[in-house]
């Protein structure tokens, strides 16, 4: 059964929102630059209330191994997201599990690190959540059993993805109805239309 990763949650009406349509995992965007930034405060808060067995994953840009480790263990996080280019030193250095973001500009791009687990974003100047769709083309003959797609994903493309491998989706705008605030009934939708 393919996994959804609703991202960019600010509160937790869209936290539970997520979780009662089906979500598998919630998103928590600690970039400043991001209209979906949330402070670890707060993302510690919503996490205290959400039930078992869902997981809690950080997104991280442009920052320390030590600043990831600090907000994974205030938020109450299970997994961080890294969503930029980091050298082998960072990732010795972090104490959480992670998952690294390959931001696809080519058909080459989606089969860096085809040995563990990794989401694959489309390429975009500002790190995501802008809606930037991948050519499905460029995974043709890949394995996807150890890819979540993300990208440009809404409730009315994302059945053409979902009989073709893929571990997970990950979405974020495609399900808001303003930039940080979720729609419920996009959610449902969504979430519907991957997991029927």
């Amino acid at each position: 059964m393919i996994r959804v990763k609703i991202c960019g949650i600010t509160n937790l009406n869209d936290a539970l929102a997520a979780i009662s349509a089906g979500a598998d995992a919630l998103g928590f965007v600690f970039y400043k630059k991001s209209p979906r930034f949330i402070e670890p405060k707060e993302a510690k808060e919503i996490c205290q209330k959400l039930p078992p067995f869902i997981e809690r994953v950080g997104l991280f840009v442009n920052c320390s191994a030590s600043f990831v480790n600090d907000v994974c263990k205030e938020s109450l996080l299970s997994l961080a997201q890294i969503h930029f280019e980091a050298n082998e030193e960072f990732y010795q250095e972090l104490e959480v599990k992670y998952l690294r973001v390959v931001r696809a500009k080519t058909k080459e791009d989606v089969e860096s690190f085809s040995d563990e687990y990794r989401i694959v974003d489309a390429f975009v100047e500002g790190y995501g959540g802008e809606g930037k769709r991948l050519n499905i083309e460029w995974f043709r003959d890949v394995d996807r059993s150890k890819i979540v797609l993300a990208g440009g994903l809404n409730p009315e493309n994302v059945k053409e993805v979902k009989d073709l491998g893929f571990y997970g989706v990950d979405v974020s705008s495609g399900v808001e109805k303003e930039r940080g605030i979720k729609d419920h009934d996009k959610i449902y939708r969504f979430i519907r239309a991957v997991k029927g």
